[in-house]
């Protein structure tokens, strides 16, 4: 399968599940909003709140998604991948605010108790809700495996983040069944709410180090530097940069070869230099190498960086 290819399949793959996605959340909203509404239960509401925002960051997915597979333009030379970290970041603050709501009112009912009704009715709803959202995340899980989205990343966060969510409302549901206590179910919406707020935290990190051109973890670069250096004529690597921009991977360094050696065995290095750093991730990768003369001294972004260890 050529580079193109695999590029078409994975902007199928990533719009089938964002598709899926919206479809099941709009779905699960309505379902769930009635289900509050017949038994007054806060961790019902607290269900349809994050199906909700389930289907906000959908939206955003879809949108990211599409916008994100268009091909690189006159105006976006580096394609548009950045889209999918924008997508997840919004996610992020649509499930950082929802949880913030949803605290406040649990906190409210804590106070002030309400007895529940038709419980068993709900029961089912959760029960429901849960085997849906389950298969949802297990595929959304394969399609992230196969084109490293981060917007398909982060929506899968908001599903495992309902798996919790559902198994905490049946608990709930189940507690208050058998014992009368109507303040465990705003507890455990208080509790859903602050899960809720750490997966926004977690959603908005990772989206930032996208949308700021973080550098790939140490060990990728050492693979990196590893996988240039191995190259036969290769006499050394610097000024390294890396970041990771939706479904690809960006890669650029200066490779210093012998500088009596031709051109034409200069750029043959380099290339192999190029298809063996390609060969080291699963998803896209854009590689560029700027050939050097061993030896030359001249102004580096190694030499202008601080030192990590200072």
């Amino acid at each position: 399968m050529t580079m193109s290819e695999t590029d078409k399949r994975g902007d199928e793959l990533r719009r089938l599940a964002s598709l899926a996605s919206l479809a099941i959340a709009v779905a699960l909203v309505g379902v769930k909003l009635t289900a509050w509404l017949l038994t007054g239960s806060m961790v019902l509401l607290s269900a349809a709140m994050d199906a909700l925002v389930d289907t906000a960051a959908a939206l955003l997915t879809f949108a990211g998604v599409r916008y994100a597979g268009r091909p690189p333009d006159l105006q976006h030379r580096f394609g548009h991948g950045k889209g999918e970290a924008l997508a997840a970041f919004a996610q992020g603050v649509v499930l950082g605010g929802a949880g913030i709501v949803l605290a406040l009112q649990s906190a409210v009912r804590l106070v002030m108790p309400a007895e529940l009704t038709q419980v068993a009715f709900g029961v089912w709803v959760v029960i429901g809700s849960l085997v849906v959202a389950s298969g949802l995340v297990v595929m959304q899980t394969m399609v992230v495996r196969r084109t490293g989205s981060a917007a398909i990343a982060a929506d899968r966060t908001h599903y495992i983040a309902d798996v919790a969510v559902n198994l905490s409302a049946l608990a709930a549901l189940v507690v208050t069944a058998r014992t009368g206590w109507h303040r465990a179910d705003p507890a455990f919406a208080l509790a859903i709410s602050l899960y809720m707020l750490w997966n926004s935290y977690r959603i908005g990190a990772a989206a930032m180090t996208q949308l700021l051109d973080r550098e790939l973890p140490a060990p990728d670069r050492d693979r990196i530097v590893a996988a240039v250096t191995g190259c036969p004529g290769a006499r050394g690597i610097h000024d390294l940069r890396t970041r990771h921009a939706g479904d690809r991977i960006f890669v650029e360094f200066h490779l210093e070869v012998d500088g009596h050696m031709s051109v034409d065995a200069g750029h043959a290095i380099g290339d192999m230099a190029e298809s063996r750093v390609m060969a080291l991730f699963p998803t896209t990768v854009e590689v560029t190498a700027h050939l050097e003369p061993a030896g030359i001294k001249d102004d580096r972004l190694d030499d202008r960086l601080p030192d990590e260890a200072a």
